[in-house]
């Protein structure tokens, strides 16, 4: 029992150190655009997503109920260990796309883990698979599509309805409705995002029979999942900020306002329905969209390719990540013990490499490389573009 009690401490403060990593690997789904366009300063805007995360993970606990009785069988006879190789999966995960700047999801990677872990650890009767299917694979097709629509009718909106204005006073006047945009998402976040390690930590505490099936999150947990996402989203992750803000397209203060309140409908109407979306894949399809529905009406068509690889792949890759870890860590505890080595290892090597070319506060904006964008229409000269 004491081994037990010691090994639910250890997957607790991991899903708490994953809320970080989201918190700093999704700074830019809110502030990216609002960062770009001049809208708020990079500090200010990751204060004001810190903030505001933390308040929004306490308007629902819908997407936390999803994760915990929902994508697994509570009854199956999940394991602690088998919860932290699912979370050292999608740490693993999230801290190599942050590396090379990718804005992949933080929710899939989560999924992922738990999936891989559940299948090794339990067997396939452990996973619900039509929930899978219903609330995560169905909306990650088709949010970031409804948001990049939505965002391409706001943006031509935009332009139309301020043709003919000043132009200096108009885009001041959107980088003003930014503020209240880029804020929104940052709440709206918290209601999607800090969930998800809730559910983690309320479906560890079931394993060992510290709280009924289908139980809600305590109020600690929700405390602590605030928390942790909103410290992680101070520090701001610079790398996929630069990636998403200036590399997938040129963001003017009309495009800004455009995807970031398309962006935030979605999520907000996803998490009242207990759907665990992704963020990141919302946000990139708006950004997306407010670029061909923009004036030059290009995308960097290189950093979408990528960025779509990269969707594809981290549910299976951390899928595949945390069955291992789940295999290792079901030998007992030099399994568990190597499985946390290894996440440390894991961790400090990627931090260690991301010292080399830093990205922060002061150069998120800065141009690295010269690209030439694909055009939908006219072609223009080669225009510069940040490196992933």
């Amino acid at each position: 029992m004491e081994h037990i009690t010691f090994l639910v401490a250890v997957v607790i403060i991991t899903a708490l150190a994953f809320d970080f990593t989201n918190g700093f690997h999704d700074t830019a789904n809110a502030m990216a655009t609002s960062i770009a366009t001049g809208a708020l300063k990079p500090k200010v805007a990751v204060t004001i997503a810190a903030v505001l995360n933390f308040a929004g993970a306490f308007l629902s606990v819908k997407v936390a109920t999803t994760i915990s009785g929902g994508i697994v069988n509570e009854k199956a006879g999940l394991q602690p260990s088998i919860i932290f190789a699912a979370l050292v999966g999608a740490i693993l995960w999230n801290l190599l796309t942050w590396l090379k700047g990718l804005p992949s999801s933080s929710s899939h990677a989560l999924y992922g883990g738990l999936i891989g872990a559940t299948v090794v650890g339990v067997g396939l009767n452990g996973v619900n698979f039509d929930v899978v299917v219903t609330k995560i694979l169905i909306p990650a097709v088709a949010s970031p599509l409804v948001a990049g629509l939505a965002a391409w009718g706001a943006t031509r909106l935009a332009y139309l309805i301020t043709r003919g204005g000043r132009e200096e006073t108009t885009e001041k006047g959107f980088r003003r409705g930014q503020m209240f945009t880029s804020s929104l998402i940052s709440l709206a976040h918290g209601t999607n995002d800090a969930q998800k390690t809730m559910g983690i930590i309320t479906l560890t505490l079931v394993s060992v029979g510290a709280l009924k099936p289908g139980a809600l999150p305590p109020t600690w947990v929700i405390v602590s999942a605030g928390a942790a996402i909103a410290l992680g989203t101070y520090m701001g992750g610079w790398r996929i900020i630069r990636s998403m803000g200036n590399g997938l397209t040129e963001i003017r203060p009309r495009q800004g306002l455009a995807t970031e309140t398309a962006a935030a409908t979605v999520i907000l109407t996803s998490t009242h329905m207990g759907y665990g979306l992704s963020t990141t894949q919302v946000c990139s399809g708006g950004i997306m969209g407010a670029g061909l529905g923009g004036p030059k009406r290009e995308l960097r068509w290189s950093l979408v390719r990528r960025m779509v690889y990269t969707w594809g792949l981290t549910l299976p890759a951390a899928a595949a990540v945390a069955g291992l870890a789940a295999f290792v860590a079901d030998q007992g505890a030099w399994g568990v013990a190597l499985v946390g080595a290894t996440l440390v290892a894991g961790s400090g090597a990627m931090w260690i490499a991301s010292r080399r070319q830093p990205v922060h506060a002061g150069n998120v904006n800065d141009v690295q490389e010269v690209e030439v964008p694909v055009q939908t229409a006219a072609p223009t000269p080669a225009t510069t573009t940040v490196a992933a």
